[in-house]
């Protein structure tokens, strides 16, 4: 059971610059919580401004469930006998006030954070396997879960709010963790999760369509994606930080000019300080040279794909930039395990092989479906959809992609949530219509009937 601790309201005012009190501050905080639903007696309740939800609506169910203090950045039009703490961006506070509460576990622990459309998942499972083998003891988080050694708990979604990030970083420290490895999402950035946290190393996988629903354009996708080396690296302080970066991609070259932290660069068409040669790619996985600097070694991992080379070098990278031997890092990169959801296989007795990626943008199914080309001996059956409430412009991109790069299409339902499945599917087929010659497709929106039609 988690101790409670007690924190004199004037302790947390005293950490918000620019806060109005409106109310005595003798009170003490016991919790905090931005859900309503959670709030228990003494506890401080930050009211949080979504794009779907407005916490501010909740107050009142906050105060009838014993809050103690409010957070909030609007006037509340209500005198809830209460202190009232009105801030001008309550989610930035929220993560001040959760560091204070939490007595800054992000300072314990060497942060490195990952961002990227493509590639987190897998570059932190890489870059896990690569630490533990150097006999440290990171903790990750991300899409799949967050997790320390046996610790394991489900991810709703790839960065927490503030408030659950520091109160998971002060857990794994308290454990014993030596590092964390986060997965730093775009909406993340943008809505402030991370405002406190400095980052010893960050790493760019690359960027291509995705969240536009949310961010409008690639432009602003790439600006908020650009706030983790420019505002969240420990260079902000004036300290060493590195920026490892995709010199592949056009964003990541942008993003080095951006920087003020060291940049250590990878890549397969460029020069860069770190890069691969001579690669074989097989339904075993990957093996070639890798060129780093000051030398080459030869290494194999078991994960198989083309674009994992881009994933491979950035944990490489990333682990070298903190003082991991090459050596230990040679051993870390094949003894990672199939990373879930990332061309996992899936064990059969049908003598077929078959896999499940998550692959959810165009950019990443077009890369999956090349690569499996160049290995599967036969046909490649797909099977995807396209989630609901989200990025709507994707969908007859991926359609076309399908169609283009498969022997036969399964067009189903993928999370739809408050969409009707049939629309997502008709955005899906406006693109594989207009494929000429492409492979022959079927649409069946049970998921289950879908994979035994494949």
């Amino acid at each position: 059971m988690e101790s409670v601790r007690k924190v004199p309201l004037a302790e947390l005012l005293r950490q918000l610059p620019g806060a109005e009190l409106k109310g005595e501050m003798g009170t003490s905080v016991c919790g905090i919580s931005y859900d309503s639903r959670k709030v228990k007696p003494g506890f401080l309740f930050v009211a949080l401004k979504g794009s779907a939800s407005d916490g501010h609506l909740y107050v009142g169910d906050a105060i009838e469930k014993g809050a103690s203090s409010l957070v909030v950045q609007e006037d509340i039009g209500q005198d809830p006998c209460i202190p009232v703490i009105k801030v001008p961006d309550s989610r930035r506070a929220l993560a001040r006030i959760a560091s204070v509460y939490y007595e800054w576990p992000q300072k314990r622990l060497q942060l490195i954070g990952i961002t990227g459309t493509n590639g987190k998942t897998t570059t932190s499972y890489i870059l896990e396997a690569i630490l533990r083998e150097a006999g440290l003891k990171p903790a990750v988080i991300g899409t799949v879960n967050y997790r320390y050694e046996s610790l394991v708990c489900p991810a709703p979604v790839t960065t927490p709010e503030s408030l659950d990030l520091m109160k998971g970083l002060k857990k794994v420290a308290d454990m014993g963790a030596t590092h964390a490895v986060v997965e730093v999402s775009s909406h993340a950035l943008d809505q402030g999760r991370v405002t406190e946290c400095l980052f010893r190393v960050g790493v760019f996988t690359n960027l291509s369509r995705d969240h536009l629903d949310y961010h409008g354009s690639m432009e602003d996708y790439l600006q908020a994606k650009s706030l983790l080396f420019t505002e969240h690296l420990e260079s902000r302080n004036g300290n060493d930080s590195k920026a490892v970066i995709n010199m592949d991609s056009p964003y990541g070259r942008r993003l080095a000019q951006m920087t003020k932290a060291t940049v250590v660069s990878y890549g397969l068409n460029r020069a860069c300080d770190f890069t691969a040669h001579n690669v074989v790619i097989s339904r075993d996985g990957l093996s070639g040279k890798l060129v780093y600097p000051g030398g080459e070694e030869r290494f194999s991992c078991p994960l198989i794909g083309r674009f994992n080379l881009y994933n491979i070098l950035a944990a490489v990278a990333a682990s070298f930039c903190l003082g991991v031997p090459m050596e230990l890092i040679l051993k870390g990169v094949p003894s990672v395990g199939s990373v879930p959801g990332r061309l996992e296989p899936v064990k059969n007795n049908s003598g077929i092989t078959v896999l499940v990626d998550y692959a959810h943008t165009p950019d990443a199914l077009e890369k999956v479906l090349q690569d499996l080309r160049s290995v599967a001996p036969k046909r490649i059956i797909t099977v995807f959809g396209c989630g609901g409430d989200r990025d709507r412009g994707k969908r007859p991109e991926m359609g076309r992609i399908a169609v283009s790069m498969s022997d036969f299409v399964v067009i189903t339902s993928d999370n739809p949530r408050t969409e009707d499945p049939q629309l997502i599917v008709e955005d899906i087929l406006k693109g594989a219509k207009e494929v000429t010659g492409g492979a022959p497709y079927m649409v069946e929106l049970d998921r289950e009937k879908a994979i035994e039609a494949a």
